[in-house]
């Protein structure tokens, strides 16, 4: 599979304790519009681990629909045993998505031969590319840049790594272990200039649902070769990128997309939505930046 880019994550909208679909559809139709290279849901943004397998599959539904023939679609598969993963998978096969996303949750630590195991039970379950997403900080497991190339090698279907430790020594690791030829992508904010410049083939990203022209145009100017540019777009939004990080995707995202008018609701329990004094600090950066626009 070819993805590259910057991949937008959705966050899930609610209205009533419900999946809000009509708002669901505006929210991937309008990152389809600003030019996003490709769409991921039912990630941690997308509070996957808060929704019901029947909600999932909406989600997952709507979302494929709508970006069909449009940009490709990454669905977060991650689950904490391995059946409930390999369903996952299997489901979003069956909707028509163009890849999952997997980290291996869990409540155990697990060893370096039960994360192998987990993602060769979904690899041989499903043929469909797999993105393997290290996450120590949400997943609490750490994946070493040599597990992540050995599942990339050893197994059929995984394509490309999503690392998100923030560790940019990892980064060019995982270069150096494959030599340049596994994709990774980067998935910690506030090191995305670095990671590009790294040779990351994108970035998994919430920030386009509020900012896409600032991360498109950064992706822009480091395949340009304009590393100026780059530099000048990247310390222009990196206050903001830090902000909805610290203060949680699901919450700040909401609240950020309530701004600039679509209500998408609030996070669901325990997650509480941004206070009225994040919210202020909230529309203070967003009008530091460029306003939202479609291509």
């Amino acid at each position: 599979m070819k993805l590259s880019g910057v991949i937008g994550y959705l966050v899930t909208p609610f209205v009533d304790g419900f999946i809000n679909e009509p708002v669901l559809r505006l929210m991937v139709n309008r990152l389809i519009a600003s030019g996003v290279h490709g769409l991921s849901p039912l990630g941690s943004t997308g509070e996957s681990a808060y929704l019901n397998d029947e909600e999932w599959e909406v989600v997952a539904r709507v979302t494929v629909e709508e970006c069909r023939g449009h940009v490709p679609v990454v669905i977060g598969a991650s689950a904490l045993t391995t059946r409930k993963a390999v369903n996952l998978a299997q489901k979003a096969k069956a909707l028509g998505a163009d890849a999952v996303m997997v980290a291996p949750l869990s409540y155990w630590k697990l060893r370096e031969q039960e994360v192998f195991g987990h993602y060769a039970a979904i690899s041989e379950a499903v043929d469909l590319p797999i993105m393997v997403y290290n996450n120590p900080a949400t997943c609490g497991i750490d994946l070493s840049p040599e597990l992540l190339v050995k599942l990339i090698r050893q197994l059929e279907h995984p394509f490309a790594i999503k690392e998100s430790s923030g560790d940019i020594q990892r980064m060019h690791r995982i270069q150096e272990l494959s030599g340049g030829e596994i994709p990774f992508f980067n998935g910690c904010n506030p090191f995305a200039l670095e990671a590009l410049c790294a040779g990351a083939s994108g970035w998994c990203t919430a920030a386009p649902n509020l900012i896409a022209r600032d991360n498109l145009m950064l992706w822009d100017c480091v395949q340009q070769g304009d590393l100026k540019a780059a530099r000048d777009v990247f310390y222009r939004q990196l206050p903001l990128l830090r902000f909805i990080l610290k203060g949680g995707l699901p919450a700040t995202v909401k609240s950020g997309l309530s701004l600039q008018g679509i209500d998408a609701g609030v996070p669901r329990l325990p997650l509480l939505p941004l206070d009225p004094d994040g919210t202020q600090a909230l529309a203070a950066l967003l009008a530091s930046v460029s306003p939202f626009e479609e291509a």
